[in-house]
């Protein structure tokens, strides 16, 4: 099943065959080459959570994509402390490589269970993924991106559960974290309309996480002043008419702009955003805008190139100055998977 995408390009239905081939019965596999998984790298518990998103929102899941959905969860309860932590690193041999710790991976594990007590069609998930959920947000993050993340798990569970306390109070700290407790939420000059000087990675889930607590706590001036960081990132990665996103360097107030390596969690994370301020807006600018992110992926980027392999469902894992990094890791194929998510529900 295809969708129509702008006047000449067709976005495919977003393909599971390489996760799958990257899972097993403990989690899913962090790196690949090409398209074969290398085992030797063992797991991450930040992949896990975000195929947990993916597997979770899917509607009208396959049996295969539904079993993925166990699994991932059954990973990150695994990975879970007593205290609420969670470890990140899984060795193949199935020894754990790290101490519990409140990492971007637990923020990232708080937005998979979030999403899992949202959409998942299964009522155990849904109830397992809620005590996993709610003993993970009782901990807070000193890193504003791992409070990002966790504050978007926490806007699932309460479009699903309005009210929840443990979710509500998650959120309204998250949205802290990035830009202040108290309006005016102050943002930086008109040229540079973000709360730090530099951006470095997955930055549209900071202004994500502002949208979605200002929407759900009933606070207009902190919605919008989330939709104004998210109408600016788009329009800084925008080039030619074409995204054009932060590379791995990162981009600093006044400094230069690079424009590799590009990531396509980057892509992902600016699909996620304008896919929340389309469902709570209605403007279809922000529709126009996820078609961009899929289009990245099909080959309107700064390469010209497409940046996945149709014949395996993999995401390239960078767009370099030759072209693709031609490896079909977990992160980078998870990110196709969700922009094509976005792409099909909003085109």
């Amino acid at each position: 099943m295809t969708a129509t995408l702008g006047p000449a390009l067709t976005v495919p239905a977003p393909p599971f065959a390489h996760l799958a081939r990257l899972s097993d019965d403990t989690g899913l596999c962090e790196h690949a080459r090409h398209g074969i998984v290398r085992r030797e790298h063992g797991y991450c518990t930040d992949d896990v959570a975000r195929g947990l998103v993916v597997a979770a929102r899917e509607p009208e899941p396959s049996a295969l994509v539904s079993g993925l959905a166990e699994r991932y969860l059954g990973f990150l309860t695994h990975a879970q402390g007593a205290d609420g932590a969670f470890h990140n690193r899984l060795g193949y041999d199935r020894r754990w490589q790290d101490a519990p710790g409140l990492g971007d991976w637990w923020g990232r594990a708080l937005w998979g269970l979030g999403t899992a007590v949202a959409h998942s069609p299964a009522g155990w998930i849904r109830q397992e993924a809620l005590v996993a959920f709610r003993l993970g947000a009782s901990r807070r993050s000193p890193a504003p991106r791992a409070m990002a993340f966790a504050g978007l798990g926490a806007a699932e569970v309460l479009r699903a559960r309005p009210g929840d306390p443990a979710a509500r109070a998650l959120l309204a700290d998250a949205a802290s974290a990035i830009v202040g407790a108290a309006p005016p939420y102050p943002l930086r000059g008109l040229d540079w309309v973000w709360p730090d000087d530099r951006l470095t990675y997955a930055n549209a889930a900071l202004a994500e996480v502002v949208i979605a607590a200002g929407q759900l706590g009933g606070d207009a001036a902190l919605r919008d002043a989330g939709l104004r960081m998210l109408t600016w990132l788009c329009a800084v990665q925008t080039r030619d008419d074409r995204l054009s996103v932060v590379p791995v360097a990162g981009w600093r107030h006044g400094g230069p702009r690079p424009r590799h390596d590009q990531q396509p969690i980057e892509v992902a994370a600016l699909a996620d955003a304008c896919a929340t301020a389309a469902g709570i807006t209605g403007d279809p600018a922000w529709e126009q805008r996820i078609r961009r992110c899929a289009d990245w992926f099909l080959g309107e980027n700064d390469g010209g190139v497409p940046m996945w392999d149709p014949e395996t469902g993999g995401g390239y894992d960078g767009l370099t100055p030759g072209g693709p990094n031609l490896n079909q890791g977990a992160e980078s194929t998870l990110a196709l998977v969700a922009t094509l998510q976005h792409a099909r529900r909003w085109s």
